[in-house]
């Protein structure tokens, strides 16, 4: 029971950083504060991020549990499909330069508290793109679904695997802050792009790592 609450963790962990590691808009405005005010401006918005992709995370697992059926009917199917996806954003981020919007952003004055809710209704307001791609890397780390919505257990199973999720999400947030402010007196905004690299490689070669598993499940032995 432990192995597999500790599993059901790690796998929503995985799914909360994966679908966090990129360096768009939210990204971006995240690491300006960190930059032109301090590093508890920069956590307060990256905080605001992770709370707002948790419940955006919520309703993808709810329609996730909602197509069950068909998830384990077609789950060969959908995690090519889903490992594709990810393929996909993966070389978006690659290619991206976040370097002229890092040029052009200004923080503003504002405490903590708007620096949280600014992040969290901006990154809310990208619902109907975040949902969909939250959807692709539940069906990658292959999510566990359960039988019975009222039961305890599965009840415990899915808060596990959406706490995992926070707790992913914080850990990327967290760690970005904490390296931008660390070296914010030699940051420069090409080493953004250099992220972008490193990340985009890291996404995309999770999702051709899904779609090879997931053939080579399916071959008959």
């Amino acid at each position: 029971m432990l192995v597999s609450s500790i599993d059901i963790f790690f796998r929503g962990l995985g799914v909360g950083l994966a679908s966090s590691i990129t360096v768009g808009p939210v990204a971006v405005l995240c690491i300006q504060r960190t930059l032109s005010k301090n590093r508890r401006s920069g956590l307060a918005s990256g905080t605001g991020v992770a709370v707002a992709d948790t419940l955006m995370a919520i309703i993808a697992y709810f329609f996730y549990s909602m197509l069950q059926a068909q998830i384990e009917e077609y789950s060969a199917v959908l995690q090519v499909v889903g490992g594709i996806f990810v393929v996909i954003v993966g070389a978006y981020i690659f290619f991206q330069n976040p370097v002229p919007q890092i040029r052009r952003n200004r923080a503003g004055k504002s405490n903590l508290w708007q620096d949280f809710s600014s992040m969290f209704v901006f990154t809310l307001a990208n619902f109907v793109v975040v949902v969909p791609y939250l959807l692709a890397f539940f069906a990658m780390f292959n999510v566990g679904l359960q039988s019975s919505a009222e039961d305890v257990a599965s009840l415990v199973r899915s808060a596990l695997t959406i706490l995992g999720f926070l707790a992913g999400a914080m850990a990327w947030w967290v760690s970005l802050t904490l390296v931008i402010d660390l070296f914010r007196r030699r940051f420069r905004p090409r080493h953004m792009l250099t992220i972008n690299h490193i990340a985009g490689v890291v996404i995309a070669v999770l999702g051709v790592y899904t779609i090879l598993s997931t053939f080579f499940n399916i071959l008959p032995k």
